[in-house]
């Protein structure tokens, strides 16, 4: 070990050949059929040494993958990960996914400036893998059976499209061991005292400041914070208190924000009684202790995934009253009556500090978004005695020997495969259909996004949860002027992409592939399944369907990578990300054939 890694108590087990060499072919793979889905690379058929259909890749002079693959519906690249083999001039090589963006960078269109930025994040990800690899050897059938906080602890891959999904640039070898949600380690987040008249804070219905610090506090640990500011000489009225996340407290409040913390505008206070542990989405935290206390969602200037992981306080000025809204909607629609809204209840932000004033004169910078915190309803006190939450992600995972954890959920249910999709899908898809017809709104369900409600295994209710930042009003429909902000103006076909990108190519084309690999329902079955869904809500409100053809022959391809790869650093414009969107023509529709 080095002296750093023996201080601090922890080494790096997990970088050596065997977890390296597994990391690299598992995002070689990812990476050979995500861009050829996308159409980033074209490979082409060969003949293989048995009944499978083989195909060869030629990246650079004299450099070619050759992998067997099955195309699924939505051109989904099954890549059998076993069989990726890699030649340099006809000699076997390596599977090296940094050397295989570097053969296709012209291929993916990675801007030269970014392209250092991108292998970073590749590098971090093959790191977050080995990880993973050598750490967790969870049974995905027993982690089938298991409580909400440990699925999400154990959950191996991100975003599933994304091939770079793990960057996280600013984390070192601790951080991520302390910090990582793969790592499952308790936290207690800093609090810092923000000066009133220097802060916002923005609440919900039925929420008020007081009662918001008691309940998420408690009135000892409030009376020690309001103490620390007495023995500065410091009024506490004349402060709000701000959950931080450590590593920003190390690395950017102490720092970056030195000034402020020197004029007392900011005051460290203490930190949290209870133990909270990091979510999928990383800057967002749920409370071991008290699980009926709300999750917190902090700012995290860490690069990953195409983004800065901060929080705006002017964008999140109006993230209350935009989740009142729609889970006003959603609560006042008899269709939607299992369908749910975690609420983004309260949010605070900090504008005192020097970049802020740059603000003032129109200039736009990520250190805007460094000091501000939200709270999010926790999906606990909602649960009935015979449910259990879930991330909807965990219904992609697999265990490092194989096994899916949608598979032990079916085989635990004892219902049909079919009738456990179809289950699952009246309550996933149709709530979310539903909402896009008959409310012009649209959410981003992605599997991170959905909380999925089970009983006896078997999801039959959901929970929507990042409202603010990933919600969307089409049409012309009356708005509260705080709401107005998420109101989007696009043509029915790009609409519709809700659905067709988000659910089908962004989540199903990925669980459809895994029932069909497992033997439990072959991916035609499953798209069958899911037209009988839609058929299902047309059948009871024909009148949504007739403007919306959700059985149109093919729809435009949009696309996630191609996203990232144009810009690393910021691959969509948060205020009007429909401009940013990146097509490669068109998907032929897996449920057209069903039309009636």
């Amino acid at each position: 070990m080095t002296a750093v890694a023996e201080r601090s108590g922890i080494g790096a087990d997990h970088l050596e050949p065997a977890a390296m060499d597994r990391a690299h072919r598992h995002v070689v793979t990812k990476a050979l059929s995500e861009f050829a889905h996308e159409r980033l690379v074209a490979p082409v058929r060969t003949d293989g040494p048995d009944g499978r259909t083989w195909w060869s890749l030629t990246t650079a002079p004299g450099t070619v993958y050759r992998f067997a693959a099955r195309v699924l519906p939505l051109e989904h690249w099954d890549v059998d990960p076993a069989s990726v083999t890699r030649t340099v001039d006809g000699a076997d090589a390596p599977l090296d996914a940094l050397a295989l963006v570097d053969e296709l960078q012209a291929d993916l269109g990675i801007p030269d400036p970014l392209l250092g930025t991108y292998l970073e994040e590749v590098s971090a990800t093959l790191a977050g893998a080995a990880w993973k690899l050598h750490h967790r050897r969870a049974d995905a059938r027993e982690l089938a059976r298991a409580d909400l906080q440990t699925v999400e602890r154990s959950m191996t891959e991100g975003h599933p499209a994304f091939v770079a999904n793990n960057g996280r640039i600013g984390f070192g070898l601790t951080d991520c061991t302390a910090y990582a949600p793969e790592a499952g380690t308790p936290v207690r987040l800093v609090w810092v005292a923000a000066r009133r008249a220097l802060t916002h804070l923005a609440l919900g219905a039925g929420v008020d400041e007081a009662g918001l610090y008691t309940g998420q506090l408690g009135p000892e640990l409030l009376d020690r914070f309001a103490g620390r500011l007495r023995s500065l000489g410091l009024d506490p009225d004349d402060y709000r208190y701000l959950p931080v996340h450590p590593w920003q407290w190390e690395h950017r409040l102490a720092v970056t924000f030195a000034a402020d913390l020197g004029r007392r505008d900011l005051v460290p206070v203490g930190t949290s009684e209870d133990r909270y542990q990091a979510q999928q989405s990383i800057r967002t935290f749920f409370d071991l202790d008290r699980p009926d206390r709300h999750y917190v969602k902090v700012a995290l200037a860490i690069q990953n995934m195409g983004f800065l992981r901060g929080l705006s306080p002017a964008y999140m000025r109006s993230t209350p009253a935009i989740n009142d809204w729609v889970a006003g909607v959603v609560a006042g629609d008899p269709d939607l009556g299992g369908f749910g809204i975690l609420r983004e209840l309260a949010s605070i932000g900090y504008t005192g500090d020097a970049y802020h004033r740059m603000a003032a004169r129109g200039v736009r910078s990520p250190y805007q978004r460094m000091v501000a915190a939200l709270w999010r309803e926790s999906p606990v006190p909602g649960l009935a005695a015979d449910e259990r939450a879930m991330t909807m992600a965990a219904l992609l995972h697999r265990d490092a020997e194989g096994r899916s954890l949608v598979g032990g959920l079916i085989a635990d249910s004892g219902l049909e495969p079919r009738a456990w999709l179809r289950t699952y899908l009246d309550a996933y898809l149709r709530p979310v259909l539903h909402c896009l017809l008959a409310h012009d709104l649209a959410f981003m369900p992605h599997g991170e996004n959905v909380i999925l409600v089970l009983r006896d295994s078997v999801p039959h209710r959901v929970l929507m949860k990042d409202i603010g930042e990933e919600v969307a009003v089409f049409g012309d429909r009356p708005l509260p002027a705080d709401v107005e902000r998420v109101r989007v103006d696009l043509p029915d076909d790009v609409r519709l992409l809700s659905v067709f990108t988000d659910v089908f190519d962004g989540f199903l084309r990925y669980l459809a592939t895994v029932l069909d690999t497992d033997g439990l329902l072959s991916a035609e079955e499953v798209w069958g399944v899911v037209a009988e869904c839609l058929l299902g809500h047309r059948e009871a409100h024909p009148d949504l369907h007739r403007r919306f053809d959700l059985f149109t022959p093919e729809f435009a391809h949009s696309c996630l990578n191609r996203l990232q790869l144009r810009n690393t650093l910021q691959m969509v414009d948060l205020a009007d990300q429909a401009s940013s969107l990146q097509y490669a023509g068109t998907l032929a529709n897996p449920v057209a054939r069903y039309r009636p």
